[in-house]
């Protein structure tokens, strides 16, 4: 009698907190819906987050207020996670008909506006793309190229989507090349752009500074040959170009102006755009 009666007790308690327990608390996931799924390839960000602002402002100056934007070519952006909900129809009409968006940086971070940036951009009628800020001093090449297509860094040959960037300049945390040799910032950009090709058909665009360019690479020229060339100089012209390059593909030509985030000029036409996209 006593074991029944201990057991019918247990079985009352425990209905008894089971009732207290509401059933919202019970199946609560402490990863909100809106946030990117986990990745097992995420590590912790060395510095705690991506950088805000301009590296090449900082290293290289810059006049102040909006910059004009050049007579030729066809007018475009790019944006991070620090430009927010991007009203993309205003852009549109203000004239911008590409935008590249930030991804990825590291292996630790991914931009958590990249869903709004990348897909609100394309249904806006904007060609766009994606690019990766490079951290060479934490992991391979390679590592991070992979970590930059599973997580938005893709292409196809749709005549929207332009080819994966490698975003590859001053370093924002520390030593300026990053602690690198010359020889091996050369053979980690070759790992990363390897592995882009590999996963995707395409090589990558560069997006780099003429300085850091020729002081982190020795002005490597044999990355010329397959990868358009991303430069950012914030002055009347995008010359001197690095080694390699006799032409620049895409001008970043200030951090401020009529679009948000930095202003951008295709040098060509919006049909060799769209070709460049075709791939």
């Amino acid at each position: 009698m006593r074991i029944r009666r201990c057991i019918t007790l247990l079985s009352t308690l425990c209905t008894a907190l089971a009732v207290a327990v509401p059933a919202s608390a019970a199946s609560a996931s402490p990863t909100s819906p809106a946030a990117p799924a986990s990745s097992s390839a995420d590590t912790p960000h060395p510095y705690g987050t991506d950088h805000a602002g301009s590296t090449l402002r900082t290293h290289e100056g810059a006049a102040s207020g909006p910059a004009p934007q050049p007579l030729a070519g066809v007018a475009g952006m790019d944006v991070s996670s620090h430009q927010g909900n991007v009203n993309w129809a205003a852009a549109w009409r203000a004239g911008a008909r590409f935008a590249i968006v930030k991804a990825t940086e590291g292996t630790g971070y991914r931009n958590p506006k990249y869903g709004q940036q990348y897909g609100g951009s394309y249904n806006a009628g904007m060609i766009r793309g994606a690019y990766h800020f490079a951290l060479p001093n934490t992991s391979s090449g390679a590592a991070q190229a992979n970590y930059f297509v599973d997580n938005g860094g893709g292409w196809k040959a749709d005549g929207r989507t332009l080819p994966p960037a490698l975003d590859i300049e001053y370093n924002p945390y520390g030593a300026t090349c990053y602690g690198l040799s010359r020889a091996a910032m050369n053979a980690w950009i070759r790992d990363f752009s390897a592995t882009v090709h590999a996963r995707t058909g395409r090589y990558p665009m560069i997006y780099t500074a003429t300085n850091w360019w020729r002081l982190c690479t020795g002005d490597n020229a044999s990355f010329g040959i397959k990868h358009p060339l991303w430069i950012a100089r914030y002055a009347a012209s995008p010359n001197p170009l690095p080694a390699g390059w006799p032409a620049h593909t895409i001008w970043q030509y200030a951090d401020r102006g009529r679009f948000p985030g930095d202003q951008n000029v295709f040098n060509g036409s919006l049909d060799q755009l769209r070709k460049l996209a075709t791939g």
